[in-house]
């Protein structure tokens, strides 16, 4: 299994050697490899079993540094990223050839971001590389939001484990290209469409077929999936339909009688989003564990990070 700590000497080692290792982010845990170094890359798409056609995010600690591997940052990506890094928006830019392109799928525009960790931004000021990190765990599976997850799920394939503690946003960034003086939003996330209205009112949708290769990152129609299947819908008409099976239930905020408590995961008892975000991912992973047939879950007010919480039991269901 892998060694857990918050060394970050040791990452660093690690990472300058062309290892791997898993760090902690405000969304997710991240698998990460040197963004420069092509090997490293393709060990970060073998370890997860990750289609090479599906790009990663390239993460470093300022703007500035961003600079270095992009062709330029339109006016309204700096000031996206002036509100919002660090923090959980990843930007599109036009890529520059200081990237391998294995870390964009061969897409001309590269995804990028500033994490706001303090373990991980601390990292990431003494490389003097960028890192290549999608979440750290198996392709498809649900994303991991603490240490023990990335340790059940891909400790034997990997050195070091950064232990950051649990993350405090728990969904994956907000990803958003600038198109024709609109922001187009690629992937719902940490950063909320009202967030984003605040700083620019044109913001679109990117309307992207599920055949077809991703533009960015987290666009795949199945995705953040248990292996147990999950039914969206309506609770209480749901649990008539399945009463003959071992079910658990995900809601937003209320118990149900019908169900023992052990197999019910509340994601906040208060109405609160972004309490309930932060355990949208723990709460798939521990019902998926249970000796359950399927899981029932229903979606939550659709609007702020409420948006990017169905997104993802959307792609969990699929």
């Amino acid at each position: 299994m892998a060694v857990r700590g918050d060394d970050i000497q040791r990452a660093k080692q690690l990472l300058t050697t062309g290892r791997l290792v898993a760090v902690p982010t405000e969304t997710v845990y991240g698998l990460a490899g040197n963004a420069l170094d092509p090997r490293a890359v393709a060990s970060i798409y073998e370890v997860k079993n990750r289609p090479t056609f599906n790009p990663l995010i390239t993460h470093t600690n300022s703007l500035e540094k961003v600079a270095h591997y992009v062709q330029y940052v339109p006016p309204l990506a700096q000031k996206l990223a002036n509100a919002f890094w660090p923090g959980p928006l990843t930007l599109l830019l036009p890529k520059s050839p200081a990237l391998p392109d294995i870390v964009t799928a061969g897409s001309d525009r590269v995804a990028v971001r500033v994490p706001q960790h303090p373990l991980t931004l601390s990292l990431l000021q003494q490389l003097d590389f960028p890192l290549a990190a999608p979440s750290a765990n198996p392709f498809g599976y649900i994303s991991p939001t603490n240490a023990d997850h990335v340790q059940e799920q891909l400790g034997d394939k990997i050195g070091y484990i950064l232990d950051g503690g649990s993350c405090s946003v728990g969904i994956e960034s907000t990803i958003l290209g600038i198109e024709d003086d609109a922001i187009v939003v690629y992937r719902l996330g940490g950063i909320s469409v009202e967030e984003l209205e605040k700083i620019h009112p044109k913001v679109q949708f990117n309307k992207h077929d599920a055949e077809e290769i991703p533009a960015a990152p987290g666009m795949l129609k199945s995705h953040y999936a248990p292996t147990k299947k999950v039914i969206i819908g309506n609770l209480i008409d749901l649990l008539p339909q399945y009463a003959t099976q071992r079910v658990g239930l995900i809601s937003f905020k209320n118990i149900f009688s019908q169900v023992p408590e052990e197999q019910q995961r509340i994601l906040s008892g208060t109405g609160d989003l972004n309490e309930a975000a932060q355990r949208l991912f723990s709460a798939l992973r521990q019902l998926d564990k249970l000796p359950i047939d399927v899981i029932l879950a229903e979606l939550v007010p659709n609007y702020g990070l409420g948006r990017a919480i169905n997104d993802r039991l959307m792609r969990a269901s699929a």
